[in-house]
């Protein structure tokens, strides 16, 4: 776990550096979608019977923390490709699971900063905030999960183009496909099958179910669980190879 905290420390040292950048920037897009969906349709719809703005913010909960804890990804690469301290991290007399932990926690970091954002934004579009048990594990299970994600990527590219490619063929279309910002009941039924193999999905129900003081929904959560797992593993397996 010695190895884990140093490399946990080494990215907090990166991210202090550039907190107030990093705080603009991850409040920038929730809020210019809080601006153009809350005041434009906030209060004149409604879905699944509650008002569109408190519908879409877990939504918005679950994709902003993907996005950030799955930029760790960008952060390994970086550290790979060009000051190549990750083969440093290889060399030293660390395990592979220190190395994916501590990169996790980092990931996790980010998520969770750009979740606690948007819980301090909402207020002021007029939506009551509920956290509860149940929220705080699902953004920390969706922040865990897609940090492992980031990091079996990072381990996976060869150049910032191959990362750039990921992004825009599997995460974009994820954020916005797997009930984020409209009800998964007006896809047409392939696409609704196919979103529920995504894990954004899961993330995207267990939160909004947690936000407005819903049942969970179990086998989501479940789900959310099981690429957690799916994912530290691959992350894990990911750097070993790396190092042979």
């Amino acid at each position: 776990m010695k190895g884990a905290k140093a490399i946990f420390y080494r990215e907090m040292i990166i991210f202090k550096r550039r907190i107030g950048k990093i705080i603009a920037s991850y409040s920038l897009s929730p809020l210019l979608f809080l601006i153009a969906f809350g005041w434009g349709m906030g209060k004149k719809f409604k879905v699944e019977g509650v008002d569109y703005i408190a519908f879409m913010i877990p939504g918005l909960l679950a994709m902003s923390s993907m996005n950030h804890s799955f930029d760790i990804a960008s952060e390994i690469n970086i550290a790979r490709f060009y000051w190549h301290i990750f083969d440093e991290f290889m060399m030293a007399p660390i395990s592979p699971s220190s190395i994916v932990l501590g990169e996790i926690g980092a990931g996790m970091v980010k998520g969770l900063l750009s979740s606690f954002i948007i819980l301090l934004l909402a207020p002021l579009f007029s939506v009551s905030i509920h956290i509860n048990f149940f929220l705080i594990i699902c953004l920390l299970l969706n922040t865990f999960m897609f940090s492992a994600a980031g990091v079996i990527i990072a381990m996976m590219v060869k150049t910032h183009a191959d990362q750039s490619a990921f992004n825009t063929f599997v995460i974009v279309p994820m954020s916005f496909l797997c009930g984020t910002f409209f009800s998964l009941k007006k896809l047409p039924k392939i696409l609704y099958i196919i979103a529920h193999f995504l894990p954004l999905t899961h993330s995207s129900l267990c939160l909004r179910a947690s936000f407005l003081n819903k049942a969970l929904p179990l086998g989501s959560f479940v789900a959310m669980i099981g690429f957690s797992l799916l994912f530290f593993y691959g992350a894990v397996q990911a750097v070993k190879r790396s190092s042979v």
